[in-house]
């Protein structure tokens, strides 16, 4: 026989699961000299890039042997790029000590976020007809620019696409989340994937840029670009190798 027993909740609040999206600052390094300087070359022209955003210290990428960390520091490095540590994974037992002691919570469970991959066509053309589903809300368009930027001007398409109509100088900036595409000149530097979308293109018209970036990976044309692209319609893409993600560039064909 079942027994229900009448129970008492709270009038003054209520504990309830939730789901917090993390940025993952996945650290290669106890140099906090050197990341300091490695996060003002990235994010120094762009200080309203982060806002605040919750992040986890994922210290996975570190040797065995790394040395400690001073988590006060790290976290106060941080706090001046706007965003805000409140976890980390990973580590050697004393970087978990020291993480713990300077108030941060251990997420050994926080995974980085990938794109779902597609389906394969056998898969789609096999399944089942389903009635039709309540269809999710768009996704935000893209950014669309259609002026020229100047030597100094910066845009930047939060969390989508970004579309140049016109000519992006030298000493201009472009900078998106997602992919970029740019139907004139490309001149300046183009950032696309910002946060680590590594699905994430860079497109011309013409390639001639002072820098290229997709998901943090980046090349400059103090070394100069393949004369096949160079000046030519061409996309940018990360492509995965024995040792790590490299920008590959391939003329588009009419």
């Amino acid at each position: 026989m079942s027994v229900v027993i009448a129970g008492n909740a709270p009038v003054t609040f209520e504990i309830k699961s939730a789901n917090l999206p993390l940025v993952a600052l996945r650290l290669k390094s106890t140099d906090l000299a050197a990341l300091s300087d490695d996060l003002a070359r990235q994010y120094g022209d762009m200080p309203d890039f982060f806002d605040n955003d919750p992040l986890v210290i994922d210290l996975t990428p570190l040797p065995a042997d790394a040395d400690r960390l001073d988590f006060v520091s790290l976290t106060a490095l941080l706090r001046r790029h706007r965003l805000a540590p409140i976890a980390f994974k990973g580590g050697t037992a004393d970087h978990a000590a020291d993480a713990l002691a300077a108030g941060l919570v251990a997420a050994p469970d926080a995974v980085p976020v990938k794109p779902a991959a597609k389906p394969a066509p056998e898969a789609v053309k096999s399944a089942p007809k389903e009635p039709p589903k309540e269809v999710p809300p768009a996704s935000l368009s893209a950014m669309v620019v259609d002026k020229p930027l100047r030597s100094g001007q910066q845009v930047y398409a939060r969390g989508r696409d970004l579309v140049v109509l016109a000519m992006v100088n030298a000493g201009a900036e472009v900078i998106a989340d997602g992919h970029i595409h740019v139907y004139a000149p490309l001149r300046g530097k183009a950032i696309a994937g910002a946060r680590g979308n590594t699905e994430a293109r860079i497109f011309a018209l013409s390639l001639e840029p002072e820098l290229i970036s997709i998901a943090g990976i980046y090349r400059t044309t103090e070394n100069a670009l393949p004369p096949e692209v160079w000046g030519q319609p061409t996309q940018v893409r990360l492509v995965a190798g024995p040792e790590g993600d490299r920008l590959v560039m391939e003329p588009l064909k009419s």
